[in-house]
């Protein structure tokens, strides 16, 4: 049995080699993750830089596809499907991390030239793993919150958060099609109906904000999910309040917890013994990363200096 995985997903190769002795295990860049590697594997383990399709997948002997995140617009499901390729993303791996980067996000706000916090109105757009708990984060900060989530029935709707909210944070998956799709959900139409100077946030996923409706419309804003990424727009990196590239979810527990998941379904499709991705199997990295007050206004400069080093900067992102 072999598997092919992306070598910047942490714990993995440890823990096969580890755990599962008879099993082949190929870590490779992104990049090199080809129809050639592929061929002959069992499984693919991927994060969102791997683009898995019939291009890739045709012809191989893959019969599961493993995506160590919570998006997963990145395989084409359909494709999956029709070839009998069973997929995993990993819901709820990181929800607390972006959770965390939320609260820090907002820490940072300059609330003297915002609005007053305990006055504060904040806007969920999707609520899921992620946004149940920003909301419950949120509640404790004293902040009156309103939520939207249509597949769920929840809440209230776009119009009236965006009419209603003094900061406003997305956290949906990526979709173009079906009854709600939220490509480009925060676009022209909505930012127009949002009130003056609310405060737009996306760690969600690029492309369910519309960065050049963001520039016209003069909202302040803070990303970390980006249209195009790598190759991220140097104008919208300027104008951001807060910028980051694509790390809200980056924290070690978020990263075991989606290796986890990967090792999971590895176990249950191929009849393996359950192998435990834990500190007493494999060690964990130290948690080095920088967890001070302001830790997102730092990685902001960075990024701010260096837009076009987003893929190397995320590269040496160190776990916090």
């Amino acid at each position: 049995m072999k598997i092919v995985c992306d070598a910047h997903i942490p714990y993995l190769v440890e823990a096969v080699k580890c755990g599962w002795p008879e099993v082949e295990i190929l870590p490779m860049k992104p990049e090199e993750i080809d129809t050639s590697v592929v061929h002959d594997a069992d499984v693919l383990i991927v994060r969102t830089r791997t683009k898995v399709d019939g291009l890739l997948l045709e012809g191989s002997s893959v019969r599961l596809v493993c995506t160590a995140t919570i998006g997963f617009d990145h395989i084409d499901t359909a494709y999956c499907e029709s070839r009998g390729i069973r997929w995993v993303s990993c819901p709820g791996c990181n929800a607390q991390a972006v959770c965390d980067y939320i609260e820090e996000a907002l820490n940072e706000i300059e609330w003297d030239k915002v609005l007053c916090t305990k006055e504060a109105t904040i806007g969920i757009v999707g609520v899921g793993h992620v946004g149940s708990l920003v909301a419950r984060m949120a509640e404790r900060k004293g902040m009156r919150v309103l939520l939207n989530d249509p597949p769920k029935g929840i809440g209230e709707t776009l119009d009236f958060i965006g009419e209603n909210s003094d900061i406003i944070t997305f956290h949906t998956p990526l979709t173009k099609d079906g009854r709600h799709p939220t490509y480009h959900l925060c676009g022209e139409s909505f930012l127009s109906k949002c009130k003056p100077g609310a405060l737009i946030i996306n760690a969600a996923r690029g492309g369910v904000v519309d960065e050049q409706a963001l520039l016209r419309s003069g909202h302040p804003f803070i990303l970390d999910t980006w249209e195009n990424e790598p190759d991220i727009h140097p104008e919208v990196v300027q104008k951001a309040y807060r910028a980051s590239m694509h790390i809200a979810g980056y924290s070690v527990q978020g990263k075991k917890n989606a290796s986890q998941a990967c090792l999971d379904a590895i176990s249950q499709e191929f009849c393996l013994p359950i192998l435990k991705c834990d500190k007493f199997l494999v060690p964990l990295q130290p948690i080095s990363g920088d967890n001070a007050p302001g830790w997102l206004g730092r990685i902001t400069d960075q990024l701010k200096k260096a837009p076009q080093e987003f893929e190397q900067l995320r590269k040496q992102y160190k776990l916090r």
